[in-house]
């Protein structure tokens, strides 16, 4: 079996079609990859600077009012993952700047789709691109005509006379397409590496080769069926055909037809029907009973109780930052409310559409690809819920500064120092860790892996065929 991978990559060496595909192929690969990892650089460079200038600005407060400061606000930038380079996922139609700020959860701005120019919104040269989409389409014609054309010759009989099995052929074939496009994989690795090496840690390399053992998967699916298909069919052209067929379905069809099957199963409510429920609940109560002026006096003789006080006045604090925080908390319900049924629905629409894996290995593919990445939904999401954990402790130092920090009720001119300004942190992004990574695309890999195993088990039956001629 080893002399007829040996003898195969010997064949695609001396033919200078192949050569000449093959290095015009990887000088786009290896141009895409460079400018993936220079564009991510770049944006990286920017965002440091951008959230440096913020931070200085911030510092820089001498006096200043904590509510006003809550007005004033602050940004934060999505951190560009080094891995987006190779596949960025959703990131480009996201947002990558957040404004942080009292009373308001804000929506995430600036996507890069949004300021692309017209023609660009059609796509751009992306590694992704040419490893989901490209390299099987080679892989395909390298492998349509391996099987037929040895049927045709007369060199199948041949090979067979002289001791080599049907099985050892097949998946001999099969293995030499497979180990083109691992090489391809390999390369592409490799360059990434290098054009990163000082940012390069433990994470990122276990994240590249679950990304790279996720292609290694896919091609060897498409190898093999395609290597299937021609010991089936006598006809090269007919197992060209076939496997054509196969990949447009499964690339261009099946995906875009799940997708819309998936959001009308699991359906998000539109934009406007979301922030109308948010305003309601915002202003009349989470369960439309206790309207914001009940809560209010309830929380004022609540507050004049604990203190044993008979006016706001009385009071040895500032009620106005403690109402203020108490509203802040009363949107933070909200906000859980509403974007935890968003989570949740969003989680149905992820796990429906893993299941179609099962009748199209592509899908498997894409999502592993972005979730190895760090530029899929899951991740994004994480980073959503890490700016708002921060906008609450950023806000509730303010209103606690305004409560107790020496002011009294209704002393709106009252200003804290600077000293208190930087002691508030700034905002400090954690990557979702690999392990909540492989357990939510577990499903994605076990449904490629039993792609696998189908397709040796269609090698073997092919060696039957064969078998037969």
């Amino acid at each position: 079996m080893f002399q007829i991978i040996k003898n195969e990559w010997l064949y695609y060496s001396r033919t200078r079609l192949f050569l000449g595909i093959s290095a015009g192929f990887i000088l786009v690969l290896l141009f895409s990859i460079f400018l993936g990892s220079y564009q991510t650089q770049i944006q990286t460079e920017n965002y440091q600077t951008a959230q440096k200038h913020l931070r200085e600005q911030w510092e820089s407060i001498k006096e200043m009012n904590p509510h006003g400061a809550a007005h004033y606000g602050t940004y934060v930038f999505k951190p560009a993952n080094l891995l987006s380079s190779l596949d960025e996922g959703v990131n480009s139609i996201t947002g990558n700047v957040l404004r942080v700020e009292g009373h308001v959860q804000n929506e995430i701005v600036h996507s890069e789709a949004s300021q692309m120019q017209t023609i660009s919104k059609f796509g751009k040269l992306k590694s992704s691109l040419l490893l989901q989409f490209i390299v099987p389409i080679l892989l395909i014609f390298l492998a349509f005509s391996s099987i037929s054309n040895e049927k045709q010759s007369g060199r199948l009989k041949l090979l067979l006379l002289q001791g080599t099995s049907p099985l050892q052929l097949i998946f001999a074939k099969t293995l030499s397409v497979w180990l083109y496009g691992l090489a391809l994989l390999c390369t592409t690795i490799l360059v990434y590496t290098l054009l990163n090496i000082q940012n390069i840690n433990s994470e990122i390399m276990s994240r590249a080769g679950l990304f790279l053992l996720t292609y290694s998967f896919y091609y060897f699916v498409i190898s093999g069926l395609t290597v299937f298909f021609s010991a089936r069919w006598q006809n090269p052209t007919l197992a060209l055909t076939s496997m054509l067929g196969v990949w447009i379905l499964w690339t261009i069809f099946l995906p875009h037809i799940l997708m819309s099957s998936v959001e009308k199963w699991h359906e998000l409510p539109s934009r406007n029907e979301f922030k109308v429920a948010m305003k309601e609940d915002r202003s009349k109560g989470v369960d439309g009973h206790n309207p914001s002026d009940e809560r209010k006096k309830e929380f004022e003789q609540k507050v004049l109780k604990e203190y044993g006080v008979d006016s706001l006045s009385q009071l040895p604090i500032n009620f106005d930052g403690l109402v203020m925080q108490a509203d802040e908390e009363y949107g933070n319900m909200v906000w859980d409310k509403h974007f935890g049924n968003l989570r949740v629905v969003l989680s149905e629409q992820k796990q429906s559409y893993q299941l179609g894996g099962i009748l199209n290995p592509f899908i498997s593919l894409q999502n592993a690809s972005m979730g190895f990445a760090a530029s899929d939904n899951l991740h994004h999401q994480d980073f959503l819920v890490q700016v708002e954990n921060y906008r609450r402790d950023f806000i509730k130092m303010l209103n606690d500064k305004h409560a107790f920090g020496g002011s009294k009720t209704g002393d709106w001119s009252w200003k804290a120092g600077n000293e208190f300004f930087k002691s508030v942190p700034d905002f400090e992004y954690k990557p979702t860790s690999l392990a909540t990574v492989l357990s939510n695309y577990f499903l994605d890999f076990f449904i490629l892996g039993f792609w696998v195993v189908f397709v040796l088990m269609l090698l073997i039956l092919g060696t039957k065929k064969m078998q037969v001629l």
